[in-house]
C-alpha cells in the first residue's frame, strides 16, 4: 500500500497526516520530499501524525530518524503523535523513544509545537 500524505496548517503547525505505510522505497521517498520541500519553505514546526500508519519497516525507521536530523539541523521542530501500539513498541525496542518528541493526539502535539514559538 502506498503512503498518502496529506499537509494542512493547524495553528502555524504543518501537520503532514500520513496514511499507508513507511518503508523501503517509494514510500519513505516520499515522506522524504515532502518534509524537505516543508523545511525548504520555512516551515519550522512539523507534526508528523501517524495514526493511520500500519507498519513502520526498518527502512521507514531510517527515514524516521533521517527526518528528525534534517528538521534539526535546519533549526525546525519535528513531533511524532497518535502512534500505534505497534510503532510505539518499535520505538522503545530501539531506544529511539528518547530521540523523537512524541504527543499522545494532534491536538497535543500542535499545542507543544505552538508553544515553542
Amino acid at each position: 500500500m502506498a503512503l498518502k500524505i496529506t499537509v494542512r496548517d493547524a495553528s502555524g503547525v504543518s501537520v503532514l497526516s500520513l496514511e499507508g505505510r513507511i518503508g523501503v522505497g517509494e514510500e519513505a521517498n516520499a515522506l522524504r520530499d515532502r518534509v524537505k520541500a516543508l523545511l525548504g519553505e520555512g516551515k519550522t514546526r512539523l507534526v508528523l501524525d501517524l495514526q493511520h500508519v500500519a507498519l513502520v519497516d526498518s527502512a521507514g525507521l531510517g527515514t524516521l530518524v533521517g527526518l528528525h536530523q534534517s528538521a534539526k539541523s535546519c533549526g525546525a521542530s519535528l513531533r511524532l503523535c497518535n502512534l500505534s501500539a505497534l510503532v510505539k513498541e518499535l520505538l522503545q525496542m530501539t531506544r529511539l523513544w528518547t530521540v523523537f518528541d512524541v504527543s499522545a493526539t494532534e491536538a497535543e502535539a500542535v499545542q507543544a509545537l505552538s508553544k515553542s514559538a
